[in-house]
């Protein structure tokens, strides 16, 4: 089999996780696991060279990654744990320690959304000490998950310290290779976001809301998903400060409502809209509040 059938057949799954960015939901799944099938089936049934099975046992775990992030979005979190633990195999046996950190930091993200905040730590951890690489965008995701732990952790040190170190990486020109195509995402925009979101869980609202406000303006339109939630999150600030700014919480959670009632299917999003509306309730009396809840509300329904 020559390389070029893998390059095509990781162009593929390129345009699958471009199309997760922009509409989420778990009905891409079925897509994901036909080029699986197909992926799996030219491991078992075809002859390679050892170059080639090593990048095709890259292209599965990649896959493996993408429908375990597909099922953690959509709120199927055993099943996401499930194609994670197949996706450290296959990345293991392909010889890719920076595809097997990602998958870890991946694990790590879910535990510290369903309040596993230890084993968030030990995951982002392990993901970090794993990758000895000198790829920047690799080293800032990596980093970056560490911070997002340590925040939810209420662990302030370590986790300035690892939003320190992925910028700086970012900003690295020392690297004698290009990046894995698997972490496109990882920009300026996104490493504010989510710099955004550790320093709101630790508490300094003003700094999450300036780190926020840069991933909004500095984001890829295309990126409906992260677009509502960072939405989501920078209206969080505004409420849970010390004193509460609603027409700005509003105003920032209305904009997140909007994408996620057009092209957005996303469980997670909605479940940080879910928080913020709850946030909201103790203010009900306020027009725009009350509003703005029984706009959200049927959408939260369908959560249940």
């Amino acid at each position: 089999m020559p390389m070029q059938v893998v390059d095509h057949l990781d162009q593929i799954t390129a345009g699958l996780r471009r199309m997760d960015d922009q509409l989420g939901g778990g009905k891409l799944l079925d897509l994901v696991h036909q080029h699986l099938r197909y992926v799996t089936g030219l491991l078992d049934q075809h002859s390679y060279t050892d170059a080639v099975g090593r990048r095709l046992h890259a292209t599965t775990a990649e896959l493996l990654r993408l429908a375990g992030f597909i099922s953690f979005d959509a709120g199927l979190h055993p099943r996401a744990q499930r194609y994670w633990i197949a996706a450290l195999h296959a990345a293991h046996t392909a010889g890719d320690r920076a595809l097997g950190a990602n998958v870890l930091g991946f694990w790590s993200c879910q535990a510290k959304d369903i309040g596993q905040v230890r084993e968030a730590v030990t995951l982002a951890e392990t993901a970090r000490s794993g990758y000895g690489g000198a790829t920047p965008a690799v080293t800032a995701i990596l980093e970056l998950r560490a911070a997002e732990a340590h925040a939810n952790d209420h662990a302030t040190t370590p986790a300035r310290r690892a939003i320190d170190a992925a910028f700086d990486a970012l900003t690295a020109t020392t690297a004698s290779w290009g990046p894995p195509d698997w972490c496109y995402w990882m920009d300026q925009a996104q490493a504010h976001a989510q710099a955004g979101y550790c320093y709101l869980k630790l508490g300094d609202h003003s700094r999450a809301r300036a780190h926020l406000r840069n991933g909004l303006s500095l984001q890829d339109s295309s990126y409906s998903r992260e677009g509502a939630l960072r939405h989501v999150l920078l209206a969080t600030t505004y409420l849970q400060q010390d004193r509460p700014e609603l027409d700005q919480a509003l105003t920032h959670g209305s904009r997140a409502l909007d994408a996620l009632a057009g092209e957005v299917d996303s469980t997670r999003c909605i479940g940080h809209l879910s928080r913020l509306v709850d946030n909201l309730r103790p203010y009900r009396r306020s027009t725009g509040v009350a509003k703005f809840v029984d706009r959200a509300s049927p959408m939260l329904a369908g959560m249940t």
